[in-house]
């Protein structure tokens, strides 16, 4: 299927690994011209060579903190100064620290919201204006299912990720007369480092080992496996294609039926 997004300029934020990093690979794989960003700058030029390796097609690294509106603003400048415009916009962002609520001091639910929310409006806030003149953009915010059934040890994601889904329901609302789409995507259990450190957090906390943690996760999935990131990449991918043109406000779980609730 020809997803249509051929040659449009994709940025995917938090790419050099994990999700965003297959992300943005599937995206070029498509024929968009990928930019993608992150902090640590060996990481991140690897991972676009290796991209630009596998796909032969243009991708661009740049070194930001989405946590820095400065940064952030920044970028999009960059980007847009040399490729005009930012057809598709892909918030990601790393994950605050696993625990329960003594874990934490309201410090840390700050950092988490601007991990997360205040990273996401940021992000959205630069390049929302150059997409609403070209009549044409994709907005896909990632969160986590945990905003549709909260996990018990993981609070701050909870918390945070959460008002995404508020933010992303009413920007969708606001900009659709201008041809923009915004859509939020909550990855369930996932191969990913992420997965796998919350796996060493479970061990560390004494419940059981690594082993255990992962049996109980794929008992609690209908499908009694892990998704993989490519599985989850798909659905990005084609969120933002023309074929998914009057999609918009949705909240999609990609979570081999992990989330038990209708809504």
């Amino acid at each position: 299927m020809d997803l249509g997004i051929k040659n449009k300029v994709a940025l995917v934020t938090a790419s050099s690994r994990g999700l965003g990093k297959v992300v943005a690979l599937q995206l070029s794989r498509e024929g968009a011209q990928v930019i993608i960003c992150a902090r640590n700058k060996e990481t991140l030029f690897r991972t676009r060579d290796e991209i630009a390796a596998e796909t032969e097609g243009i991708v661009e690294a740049f070194i930001a903190d989405v946590t820095n509106k400065k940064q952030i603003k920044k970028m999009v400048e960059q980007i847009v100064k040399k490729f005009s415009t930012i057809d598709i916009l892909v918030c990601n962002a790393g994950g605050p620290p696993a625990g329960m609520v003594d874990d934490f001091s309201l410090d840390d639910y700050h950092d988490a919201l601007e991990l997360n929310l205040l990273s996401t409006i940021n992000l959205c806030y630069e390049v929302i204006p150059f997409m609403k003149k070209q009549h044409w953009g994709r907005i896909v915010n990632m969160t986590s299912v945990s905003v549709k059934q909260p996990i018990d040890n993981l609070i701050l994601s909870n918390t945070s990720r959460t008002g995404i889904l508020g933010f992303s329901k009413s920007l969708s609302n606001q900009v659709a007369k201008y041809g923009i789409t915004v859509n939020a995507v909550c990855p369930g259990y996932t191969k990913t480092q992420r997965v796998e450190n919350l796996a060493k957090s479970y061990k560390e906390s004494g419940k059981g080992t690594i082993a255990d943690f992962y049996k109980k996760i794929e008992n609690s999935i209908p499908m009694r496996r892990l998704g993989t990131p490519e599985e989850f990449a798909n659905a990005v991918a084609f969120l933002v294609s023309e074929g998914a043109s009057y999609i918009t406000g949705v909240a999609l779980q990609i979570d081999g039926g992990f989330v038990k609730g209708l809504f």
